[in-house]
């Protein structure tokens, strides 16, 4: 099996998931929960659970689509608060709960399915110490979003933002959940605790490799492919690290805070590629995720971990 057949099958899997217990919902705060959920997404997460299992203990992913649904709950739910924050319109192809809705149900609507993470995290097949450890990495992980989007609004008050800052920032924000996917997969198959840090570390450096490739997304796919406001980052003046990049070599991309048409936006592209900036901050992703690759060498071979391992490349090569 390749990997998109694999994605294909989880997005498959995690989908049924979603339209059993959230299909029906008729009262608007369920149905403002179920929205983003229900619009579609490439379900990252539950894969990158699902296979850092199995390549623990070969079929122990058959027991975890539960744990698999719990983190991409999780992730809606950040993607629902950060569109709130961010003040966007649209997402995966639809409005936005706030804009649909208003922003009191949005927020609720947040709530509701990072309580509902946590329900169905408790229902995987596992001993109660492995459940505990999951349950407790995941409210850690939780916290660490919260830090990293609120650093990720506090950059766009500053124009001294670092790289270190940056990367620090979409560790938190990004990578966590990642690190967090892969590791509760682990600890729920029974792996050791050298395989459970091994697969947390490679979450984490290609979670931090895989927003680099947003940024660049962001910025260079058109929006019917992506389903968001195309150069939103340029727009909100966000600290990426095309930005800083951008800011060191002494281009002034707030001048660009008014760009709307493509035609604009690619004009923004061609300076950026002219300056070396997109080759340079692709090549970061590139890096982080060879450091991530390098720790799966404790894992012993398997389908599952070439799985893994294309994954990661995966996350820097996408267009949407």
């Amino acid at each position: 099996m390749d990997l998109q057949e694999y994605l294909n099958n989880v997005a498959q899997d995690t989908n049924l998931m979603i339209r059993r217990y959230f299909g029906d919902t008729t009262d608007t705060l369920n149905k403002a929960s179920a929205h983003l959920l229900l619009a579609g997404g490439k379900r990252l997460r539950p894969a990158i659970l699902l296979l850092a299992a199995d390549a623990v203990r070969k079929g122990s992913s058959y027991d975890l689509m539960h744990a698999a649904l719990a983190v991409e709950l999780t992730h809606t739910f950040t993607l629902i608060h950060d569109d709130i924050m961010d003040r966007d319109t649209e997402r995966r192809g639809v409005p936005t709960v706030h804009s649909f809705w208003d922003e009191p149900t949005a927020i609720l609507a947040g709530d509701v399915l990072y309580a509902r993470a946590f329900e169905f995290l408790s229902r995987a097949p596992a001993p109660d110490s492995a459940k505990m450890r999951a349950v407790a990495l995941l409210a850690h992980t939780c916290a660490q979003i919260c830090e990293g989007q609120h650093m990720d609004m506090s950059f766009e008050k500053r124009t001294d933002v670092t790289e270190g800052e940056y990367l620090e920032m979409v560790q938190k924000k990004t990578g966590t959940l990642f690190a967090a996917s892969a590791a509760i997969g682990a600890i729920l198959a029974g792996g050791k605790s050298t395989q459970v840090d091994a697969v947390h570390q490679f979450g984490l450096l290609c979670g931090i490799a895989f927003q680099i490739q947003d940024d660049l997304i962001d910025l260079i796919s058109r929006s019917e492919r992506t389903g968001k406001n195309r150069a939103s980052d340029i727009r909100k003046e966000k600290q990426t690290l095309i930005a800083i990049r951008a800011r060191e070599k002494g281009i002034d991309l707030t001048s660009y805070r008014k760009v709307h048409s493509d035609k604009e936006v690619d004009a923004v592209v061609r300076e950026l590629r002219s300056a070396g900036i997109i080759t340079e901050v692709q090549e970061t992703a590139q890096q982080m995720v060879e450091r991530g690759r390098k720790t799966l060498t404790i894992l012993p071979e398997s389908e599952e971990r070439k799985l893994l391992l294309s994954l990661g490349q995966y996350f820097i090569v996408r267009r949407y």
